[in-house]
This record gives C-alpha cells, structure tokens and sequence, in this order.
C-alpha cells in the first residue's frame, strides 16, 4: 500500500476503505509517512469531504493510535461531557458534582487552556493545592468511592490527532466537518466512557458561529459515538454572549460555586440543568427530562450536590473549605468598575472580545508555555437584553496590573452595544439531539 495511491484516489473523489484510513494513521503516529504527504492527504479530504464510514473509521483508528482508559473497573454506566468551548464556560465545574451526587460516577479526562481563559484543570487549581496529576489508579478508585474524579489528558490519548490537528492547523485544513468531528470524538473515546453528552457552543464566540454547522457538527458527532457503541446526545448551546457573568478562572469557580448552592445566573443554572437531565437519562437514574430536572433541583437544594464538590476537591489534595467559603479563592488585588458610555439596552455583545479581555488581563494563556494569573477576570453585571442608564455599573475588572486592567477596560467598551430600542435575550438552547 502506497501513500500516494491514497491521496490520489481521495483527490479523485474516491471513498478510503478501513485499511488505508487505517495505515496512514498508524504511519504518520509512527512517523514513517513525512508531514507533506499527510497535508496533501488532509486538503484532498478538505475538498471531496469524507462518508460517514470513513469519518467513523477515522475516528476509530485515531482512538486506537495510542493509551485508551480502561473504566472497566467502575461501576455503573460511566458518563462524560464534553464541550465546543466558550467564553465563561465553567460548566463542569457544576454539572458533575451535581450528577455525581445522583448516582452517576463522572471519570473525566480534561485538558488546559489555550486562549481566552483556563481549561477546566486551570480553573480547579484555584483550590489551593488541588492535582489533576494523579495514578489511573487513584483516578479509578476515587470515582468507585465517591463518585468523581478528574485527571489531566495524558500524552498518549489519541497522539495520532495531536499530531493531524498541528498539521491541519498550519496548512488551512482545521474547517472540514469530519476533520473536526473526528478530532473531538478520537480524544472522547479513549477516554472511555459508555455515554458522552456533548455541548455544542453557536455563535460569535464559539468555534462554529451558525446554527446550521453547529447543529450539522453535533449530528456528526452523535453518528460517530452512536456507531461507535456509545450512548449520545448533543446539546447546542447559545455562545452569542458569555455563558453566566463570570469570566476568568477563580471568579468562574465561584459562579460555579453558586450555582450549586441555588443562587447562580439563570442562564447558566439553565444549561447545567439541561446537561444533567441528558447525564442523568443516559446513566440510566433517571427515566425522562422532567424527573431528572427534579432530582437535579433536590440535589442542589438539599447541599449534596457542594457537598460532592467539597468531597471531590478534598480527594484531590485541594482545600475542601473554599467550597463552603469563597473569599478563600484568590481574586486579584484591583476591582475596577466599568460604566456604560450611553444609556440604552444592550443589544449585542461581540463574546469574543470579552475572553480577549480576560487574556489581556491575564486569565488565559498565548501560548502553552504562558503562566495564567487565576486571580483576575471579569463579572459582567449587563447582559444583552438588560437596560443600563450612562454611568450605571455594567462590568467589573478584576486585575492585578492597572495597565493591563486600562487595556482590557477600553477594548471590553468596543465589545458592548446599546439599542434605544428593547432587546430580547437570546434563547440559550437552540436544540437537542
């Protein structure tokens, strides 16, 4: 079998069977096919797209190319989420306490971030002392015994994608629905789990900014889990405005934190509910979307569900007590307010912008060696449908370096826009699948 038979054939239009999906895969990971050869490959199924047989395949090889977690050892149907990403996307930091606490065990791999703001290892490390870089060992026997554990993604996960992404990422081929579907679910199957509920972010400050690809993304990835063997399903979620007020890393916990004691954002309370009913019916506790919804809002006002995020952040060498008292968490040394230059509705956010600013503050990294300050970030008090009178409070800056904090002041100003007008919020679930 000849590399150059297989770009051919794809750039002829034609349909990659297992085999040669299979040996350029296993080739390049071993690095006996050369970057040029693979490029090629990758804008060739740039261009004549792939089947749903060849993404799945794709998938599967990617999966197989390195370490695959085995979760044999836990009981009960082993759940994961996953998320597109987004501006103030603290999700999990809420949503697998809850579903832990209910029954569900949560064995999660996640990553750090790159970008706007921390991933979610970044954002559990504002617990002082909390690790991620635990045994597959521990990882397995704190969610036997408590229900939940969350570990750092190692090397070996998917290397194969590792290496395709960093190709594709130089060469103009990242924008290819398998491509990117493949990616995803590569990294979502080796970690594991017998059921994986995706959030699909849409808007300006997601990574696919229409509905139409968000939602034909979520399909994809539903196909390939489902014939994979795993129980799906895909939430699309609004990312036209940061998720929650909360941007930063520190300040996302304690959005999170409240959340979980009853007293978090509506929008963000309202996508963790939706996630966990999905988890919920998926492990299998609950029968349909009204009953999980109940045991969701029982775990939350009874304090099972803090008190399984205290438990966790406990197991994992982090002070338990900062759940219980947030002034603990670290925020920066200045909070400056922002006031709206016009009175009006906001009408539009450009999200984007807003995670920017975080960068700029210093809550995310420009580059993976970048130290991140969990301290600063941003509470926005405005969001897009609420009123605002000229010199009314719409944001507060949390920072450390006044010139920083002067920067991200006047560029978060740019990303804010006012309607004499009234303006209706966005609808935060645009569907499920």
């Amino acid at each position: 079998m000849r590399m150059y038979d297989i770009i051919m054939k794809k750039r002829n239009g034609g349909e990659l069977t297992d085999e040669e999906i299979r040996f350029f895969i296993e080739g390049y990971t071993k690095g006996e096919i050369p970057d040029y050869q693979v490029s090629s490959l990758m804008m060739a199924i740039f261009f004549q797209k792939m089947t749903a047989k060849e993404t799945l395949t794709l998938t599967l090889a990617m999966a197989d190319s390195g370490e695959k977690l085995d979760l044999s050892a836990i009981k009960g149907i082993k759940v994961d989420k996953h998320s597109t990403g987004g501006v103030g996307d603290k999700t999990s930091l809420a949503l697998t306490p809850i579903v832990a606490s209910l029954g569900v065990p949560v064995a999660k791999m996640s990553g750090r971030g790159l970008g706007h703001t921390g991933g979610t290892i970044d954002k559990l490390e504002s617990f002082e002392g909390f690790s991620t870089s635990i045994s597959n060992e521990t990882f397995i026997n704190n969610v036997n015994s408590i229900g939940i554990a969350i570990m750092g993604q190692t090397a070996d996960l998917a290397p194969a994608d590792k290496k395709l992404y960093a190709l594709r990422d130089v060469t103009a081929t990242v924008d290819n629905m398998s491509l990117i579907a493949s990616s995803i679910m590569s990294k979502k199957l080796a970690a594991g789990a017998d059921s994986i509920v995706l959030d699909v972010k849409t808007g300006s400050g997601a990574f696919m900014k229409s509905e139409e690809d968000s939602f034909a993304l979520a399909r994809e990835m539903v196909e390939i889990g489902r014939n994979a063997g795993r129980k799906m399903s895909a939430v699309i979620s609004d990312m036209d405005q940061p998720l929650g007020n909360a941007v930063g890393n520190a300040i996302e916990v304690i959005e999170a934190i409240d959340t979980l004691k009853g007293k978090g954002p509506a929008d963000f309370t309202e996508l963790v509910y939706t996630l966990g009913a999905q988890m919920l019916i998926n492990g299998e506790v609950a029968p349909d979307v009204p009953t999980a919804r109940k045991m969701i809002a029982d775990t939350v006002a009874s304090g099972k569900a803090l008190e399984k995020l205290a438990e966790f952040v406990k197991a994992q060498g982090g002070n338990e007590a900062a759940v219980y008292d947030t002034s603990l968490l670290k925020l920066a040394e200045h909070c400056i307010e922002v006031k709206a230059p016009e009175s009006g509705y906001v009408s539009h956010i450009d999200c984007d912008e807003i995670g920017i600013c975080s960068l700029i503050l210093g809550g995310g990294r420009e580059t993976k060696e970048s130290v991140i300050d969990l301290s600063v970030g941003i509470l926005l008090e405005k969001k897009v449908g609420d009123y605002a009178d000229a010199g009314q409070t719409i944001a507060k800056i949390y920072a450390n370096d006044l010139k920083k904090a002067e920067v991200a002041i006047d560029r978060f100003l740019k990303a804010y826009h006012f309607s004499n007008e009234e303006v209706k919020a966005p609808a935060l679930i645009k569907g499920i699948i």
